[in-house]
Formats: C-alpha cells, sequence, structure tokens
C-alpha cells in the first residue's frame, strides 16, 4: 500500500479567526504555527504549503504568564554600527501590538522559502474587525486559560 502525498493543486486551504484577547502568547502561537504548517490536516506533508489561512484579531490584548512584560526582551540590529537595539514586550505593545504575535509564530515555522510562504497566510489586527468577510473565516478556540 502506497503513502498518499499531498498535491499543491488538491490541496483547499480554509480561513480560521482566532481572538487573542483570551488567549496566552505562546500557546496560541504554537497552535497558529501548526494550523500554518497543515500539521492538523491528514494530508500534512512536511515540503508542501498545506496549511490554511490564519487571521488573528485583537493582537495587542494577547495574554503572558509571569513577569514577561518587564522581563522578555526583542533584540535586532540595523546594520549600521553599534545598531543593536532591544525593546521590552510592554513596549512592543504600547508601539507595534501585532509583531509580538508575528514574531512568535515566525520563530516556530520553517527557515526556509517555505516558511515565508507560510507566514503571508497570517493575517495579523489590533482591532475588532478584518476585511476578510468574504472568505468566511471560521470561529477558532483553543480552550486555553488567560493570563492573570
Amino acid at each position: 500500500m502506497k503513502t498518499p502525498m499531498a498535491n499543491p493543486g488538491e490541496i483547499k486551504p480554509r480561513w480560521y479567526v482566532i481572538d487573542a484577547e483570551k488567549e496566552i502568547l505562546g500557546r496560541a502561537a504554537t497552535r497558529i504555527a501548526n494550523i500554518l504548517m497543515g500539521k492538523h490536516r491528514p494530508t500534512y506533508t512536511p515540503h508542501l504549503d498545506t496549511g490554511d489561512f490564519v487571521i488573528v484579531l485583537n493582537a495587542g490584548k494577547i495574554g503572558t504568564t509571569g513577569n514577561k512584560d518587564a522581563g522578555k526582551t526583542y533584540q535586532w540590529y540595523t546594520l549600521y554600527p553599534g545598531g543593536q537595539r532591544e525593546r521590552s514586550l510592554a513596549e512592543m505593545r504600547v508601539r507595534k501590538p501585532a509583531e509580538i504575535v508575528r514574531l512568535a509564530v515566525r520563530r516556530m515555522l520553517p527557515k526556509s522559502s517555505l516558511g515565508r510562504n507560510m507566514l503571508k497566510k497570517l493575517k495579523i489586527y489590533t482591532g475588532t474587525e478584518h476585511p476578510h468577510g468574504a472568505q468566511r473565516p471560521e470561529p477558532l478556540s483553543f480552550g486555553t486559560r488567560r493570563a492573570r
């Protein structure tokens, strides 16, 4: 018996919408990354993009556990001499709230062109509205507890 392989033309992507206000960052990012990769499907193929689209609402209100608002930092380099920059999670919530979710999910995806294509299927919004109503996204809840 042969193992069935997914073909790129046969895969019909679905759309899911997640309200991040009730979720914890790491747990939600793990589930979102699995959906983007297609690991929730029986036709998952590691070398193909078999995943679905994910819309994240209320990205700025996503919760964390512990003292991560003060302790967790994001670092990047500007390619100028002495250009290493650092920002805490609390600062990121104020300046770029959608970037928190995008970075958490991006770091869980494959580090290749396949992972970059998967990340394009992630749509993040800080409010409760999104322009993807025509795709009829299904609501998705993870059942996690809210951070204090």
